[in-house]
C-alpha cells in the first residue's frame, strides 16, 4: 500500500501548530520562572516584609520539614474529601436532573426553589451543616455536596431539556418507550454536558472541603492554612496555598483525561 502523503502546507501548519504550542509553555514557565525570582529578591533585599509575604526559600524549607510532620495525611485527608463530595454530587446531582427530566410538572414545581439554592451563598449553611451532621468528615463533605449539587442539577436538566427533538421524535417513531428515548437519545446526547459537570464539580467540591476544614476539621490543608493563621506561621500558611493549588491543578487535569477518555469512547468529541 502506498504510504499517506502528506502535503507541504499541511507539514507547515502542522510544524507552526507545534512551534505556537511550544511558545505557550515557554512563556508560562518564563513568567511563573520570572514571578518567582522577582519575589525572592525583593524578600532577601527586605523590600517587602518575609514575615508576612514568606519567600520562595522559606516555603521549600517549610514544605521539606512539613514532609516529616504528616504533610501527606493531610493532602490525602483533603483529596479524599473532594473525590467523595465530587462522586456524591455527580450521581446524586445527575439522578435527580434525571427525575426532574422525566417529570415536567416535578420540573416546573421546583424550578424556582433550584434557582434560589443555587443563588445562596453555601457558607453561611456552615454551622447549620455541623448542628446537623455533626463536626468532621461527615460535615465537609457535606459542605462539598450542597455546593457541587445544585449547579449539577441545573447543568443536566439543561442538557436533557435541550435535547435534539427531532432526534427524540424519531425514536419515538419506532416505538421506543420513555426509558428507551432516554437511555439511547437523551443520556449519550448529553454526554459532552456531564463532561463539563465533572470539570465544573471537582473545583466546586474543593471549595466547599476547605470551606469546611476552615471550619471544623482536625486535618487536612484547610486545617494548616487556618493553623498556620491562628499561630502566626505564614510560612505555613502560604506553603499551604500553594500546595493546595498544585493539588486542584493535578485534581482537574486528572478530570480532563477522564474526560477524554469518555468521549473517546461514547465518540464524542
Amino acid at each position: 500500500m502506498d504510504k499517506c502523503v502528506i502535503s507541504n502546507e499541511r507539514k507547515e501548519y502542522l510544524r507552526k501548530r507545534k512551534q505556537n504550542i511550544f511558545l505557550i509553555r515557554f512563556t508560562q514557565f518564563a513568567i511563573l520562572f520570572a514571578f518567582i525570582i522577582i519575589w525572592e529578591v525583593l524578600a532577601q533585599t527586605g523590600i517587602i516584609d518575609s514575615f508576612i509575604t514568606s519567600s520562595p526559600s522559606r516555603i521549600v524549607n517549610t514544605f521539606i520539614n512539613m514532609l516529616s510532620e504528616g504533610l501527606l495525611m493531610h493532602i490525602g485527608i483533603t483529596c479524599l474529601e473532594t473525590l467523595v463530595g465530587f462522586l456524591l454530587g455527580t450521581v446524586i446531582g445527575t439522578l435527580i436532573a434525571t427525575i426532574l427530566w422525566w417529570s415536567p410538572f416535578l420540573s416546573k414545581v421546583l424550578s424556582p426553589y433550584l434557582v434560589i439554592l443555587n443563588s445562596l451563598p453555601k457558607v453561611a449553611l456552615g454551622p447549620i451543616i455541623i448542628v446537623w451532621v455533626g463536626a468532621g468528615m461527615p460535615a465537609i463533605i457535606t459542605m462539598a455536596l450542597a455546593i457541587s449539587l445544585v449547579v449539577t442539577i441545573l447543568e443536566m436538566l439543561n442538557g436533557f431539556m435541550s435535547t435534539d427533538e427531532n432526534r427524540i421524535k424519531m425514536v419515538r417513531t419506532f416505538g421506543a418507550n420513555k426509558f428507551q428515548v432516554f437511555t439511547k437519545v437523551v443520556f449519550p446526547s448529553n454526554i459532552p454536558n456531564l463532561i463539563n459537570a465533572f470539570k465544573v464539580n471537582i473545583g466546586l467540591c474543593m471549595v466547599g472541603v476547605i470551606t469546611g476544614e476552615f471550619l471544623v476539621s482536625k486535618g487536612g490543608l484547610g486545617y494548616l492554612i487556618v493553623y498556620g493563621g491562628q499561630v502566626f506561621k505564614l510560612d505555613l500558611v502560604m506553603t499551604s496555598v500553594i500546595i493546595l493549588a498544585i493539588v486542584a491543578s493535578l485534581m482537574y487535569h486528572a478530570i480532563l483525561l477522564l474526560g477524554n477518555l469518555i468521549s473517546k469512547k461514547t465518540n464524542w468529541r
